[in-house]
């Protein structure tokens, strides 16, 4: 499968200035640009933006950046699923996975999570996956937004939808562990019938497994 890259981008107003949203980006495009010390949700700022650097060279992997100026203020990743994860069995070329959204608190009022998602769609080779966003709480900026765990679900949600992802049910250890977790899924317009039944196998993986060790 060749995963083919379209670049995009738009710029909008905020009281701080404009910020633009583009991508995907390569890791030199990156490396001209700072990464704000306030994107550390999932790991230091400096480890998180050479991270971002490595996906961006993925075959499949995709950066999709927003900026104030030349300072990075918010990102989105796509990129194959974890080999430890169980969306990586079967080696599914059109499976890729929302691997991280974040946006420095000073810009967070003004949709840029939402612009990120839409702006990421706009290629049209997008139409040719399974993306897939596990959502966890303990993840979420409970204590930043001061929003209660199922609110910041309903945000979470609706930034989301405009990607084009909604919820959908799975039996994965890890999402079930706590009903505000969630697997959101959006599924191209081009993915073939074969990829969206081994993608619903691996949905209800576990109930599979169960099932073959009874013999059923």
């Amino acid at each position: 499968m060749e995963h083919t890259k379209t670049y995009h981008s738009e710029t909008f107003d905020t009281q701080f200035g404009p910020v633009i949203i583009e991508g995907p980006l390569s890791s030199e495009q990156l490396a001209k640009y700072t990464f704000d010390k306030e994107l550390h949700a999932f790991r230091p700022p400096v480890k998180q933006f050479e991270a971002l650097q490595s996906i961006a060279d993925f075959e499949e992997g995709r950066i999709i950046i927003a900026r104030h100026e030349e300072n990075i203020i918010g990102y989105v990743t796509y990129l194959h699923p974890d080999p430890l994860e169980r969306w990586s069995e079967g080696s599914m070329e059109d499976l890729i996975e929302l691997g991280a959204i974040e946006v420095i608190p000073q810009f967070r009022g003004f949709r840029v999570g939402s612009r990120l998602l839409q702006l990421s769609m706009l290629d049209e080779y997008m139409e040719n996956y399974i993306i897939i966003s596990n959502e966890y709480y303990w993840h979420w900026d409970l204590k930043g937004t001061r929003l209660s765990i199922w609110d910041y679900r309903k945000v979470m949600e609706k930034m989301m939808a405009a990607g084009g992802l909604t919820p959908s049910p799975t039996d994965d250890p890890e999402i079930i562990s706590h009903p505000a977790n969630c697997l959101m899924v959006r599924i191209g317009e081009n993915v073939p019938v074969s990829s969206i039944e081994q993608f619903d196998h691996l949905r209800f993986l576990t109930r599979h497994q169960y099932r073959k060790a009874r013999g059923e």
